[in-house]
């Protein structure tokens, strides 16, 4: 409904008007195209100045804060959309209210919740519908021919390039263009994108010439361009460019009253298609699917209903219910790998006590090795072998125990200490001092006395390996075990022996 009124009489009708309803007001008469300037009082009501040859209007909007059921439905009927979910009415409304202007709509979402619905609604709603409209997946374009796909390029650019092509920017003059998975596009482009976005000029790809473009652009996302932002991956100039206005799309998983109705839909889709019934869900059956997470969305369900509807034939024709023991054979289970910390889904999945005390060996071990590194670094390797393991874990029990105070269970409790903490955070019991104390302990010394005690260890150490190698009749791996070293370090050092 289009109402052309004089000023007198607009402030009257403008509190009668509707949610689809539009004024135009003949302000004066004038030569001038001043098409594009804008300006928002509000959300819920603006108004946009444009002109035509010799004419300058002023059209007025007044947009209800929510649509009725009614428009609602029509809005759904005509683009296929199923639900009635809040936050997806509510994106909807937002889709009809922006659609009559010009600005840039960024659309987030997971993959598979209908994002493509939204450029639909808000093109067909617009001035351009009567123009050109298309839908990118920069995702699925590679980074060497995005430049070429969305702006064009000229004969000879590149190879391959036989003949001029025109980018999407430059068909769709006028129209409105759907870029899908915004942020997979490359930051060389999105420079460019920004350029048009701003001033509507670009230049084709091998070409100096500068063109124009009047587009409408629609952007959508399953990822979080904050955070890509952050990260370095998206420019932040054209992430606040693009967001306008901001449409978001919920998962399926937050829409649960949409679910079975979703499901219906699909079922009678693919009765009508093959001719054959639709299948009824019992209670728990319905539980089940409302209950399930979907990170697939609307495109895994309907995938899922389709195979029921196909597999489960014979039950549908004999007007059997489907029961949740039947679905839950077409619903995919949830990978625990996919989840923070892995799930343990039965006992024998669960590490047995020898792979866990094999496991902390081997970290108690490598600890040692590091240990060692240290002290070779420092200029004093000291051939040493550290307390055991048990030992380790013993002590710092008992320590444990006797600090609580406890007796009973509290002591019991206070001496399970855990042998990988134990190992990983022990601390010599006596203090460094200089002079005093164990080899290893002590504070480096003058040039001649270091040299003296750097020989004396080389050779004990020596010595302790032959001992070792002499008391297990050369068996190494258990040699080097009691000398609290890795088989591979003792046969690095017997190398070092020999020469």
């Amino acid at each position: 409904m289009v109402d052309i009124i004089a000023g007198s009489a607009f402030s009257q009708r403008q509190k009668q008007c509707k949610y689809n309803h539009i004024f135009l007001e003949v302000a004066s008469i004038s030569p001038k195209n001043s098409y594009g300037h804008s300006r928002f009082a509000d959300f819920s009501e603006f108004d946009i100045y444009f002109s035509v040859p010799g004419v300058y209007f002023r059209r007025f909007f007044y947009l209800c804060p929510d649509m009725t059921t009614q428009e609602l439905q029509t809005l759904k009927n005509k683009f296929d959309i199923i639900g009635n979910d809040p936050a997806l009415n509510r994106a909807l409304e937002i889709a009809v209210a922006v659609a009559p202007t010009d600005l840039t709509v960024l659309i987030s979402g997971e993959s598979g919740v209908g994002k493509e619905n939204i450029p639909k609604i808000i093109h067909q709603y617009s001035r351009r519908r009567t123009a050109k409209y298309f839908a990118v997946n920069c995702g699925a374009i590679p980074e060497g021919t995005i430049d070429s796909e969305l702006f064009g390029h000229e004969k000879g650019s590149f190879t391959g390039a036989m003949e001029m092509r025109k980018g999407y920017f430059e068909e769709a003059d006028g129209g409105t263009l759907f870029l899908d998975e915004i942020g997979e596009m490359p930051m060389a482009s999105q420079a460019k994108l920004l350029r048009v976005l701003q001033s509507g000029e670009f230049i084709r790809v091998g070409s100096s010439k500068v063109l124009k473009t009047d587009v409408r652009v629609v952007a959508a996302t399953n990822v979080n361009l904050k955070y890509a932002v952050a990260k370095g991956k998206f420019r932040e100039d054209l992430y606040y460019r693009l967001n306008a206005v901001s449409i978001y799309m919920p998962p399926l998983r937050e829409r649960k009253d949409d679910i079975h109705l979703l499901f219906r839909k699909f079922a009678a889709d693919f009765s009508e298609k093959y001719g054959m019934g639709r299948p009824s869900l019992s209670p728990d059956a319905v539980a089940l699917l409302k209950d399930y997470r979907w990170p697939g969305n609307i495109r895994q369900l309907k995938n899922v209903t389709e195979t029921v509807c196909a597999l489960e034939a014979h039950r549908i024709a004999a007007r059997k219910e489907i029961t949740a023991d039947v679905l839950a054979e077409y619903i995919p289970k949830d990978d625990a790998n996919m989840l923070p910390v892995k799930a343990v889904t039965s006992p024998e999945d669960a590490m047995t006590a020898g792979e866990k005390e094999a496991i902390v060996r081997m970290i108690y071990q490598l600890r040692q090795e590091v240990n060692y590194l240290k002290e070779v670094i420092a200029g004093t390797p000291a051939m040493h072998q550290l307390p055991s393991l048990s030992s380790v874990s013993r002590q710092q029990g008992q320590d444990s125990a006797s600090e609580a105070g406890g007796t009973g269970q509290e002591r019991q409790d206070a001496g399970s200490v855990d042998p990988v903490i134990s190992a990983m955070s022990y601390q010599p019991v006596h203090p460094v001092v200089h002079g005093s104390g164990p080899d290893y302990y002590r504070q480096p010394q003058e040039p001649d006395e270091q040299e003296s005690v750097d020989l004396s260890l080389h050779k004990a150490g020596e010595d302790l390996i032959r001992k070792a190698l002499e008391k297990y009749r050369g068996n190494r791996k258990q040699a080097a075990a009691e000398l609290g070293i890795s088989e591979r370090t003792l046969y690095r050092k017997l190398k070092e022996i020999e020469k």
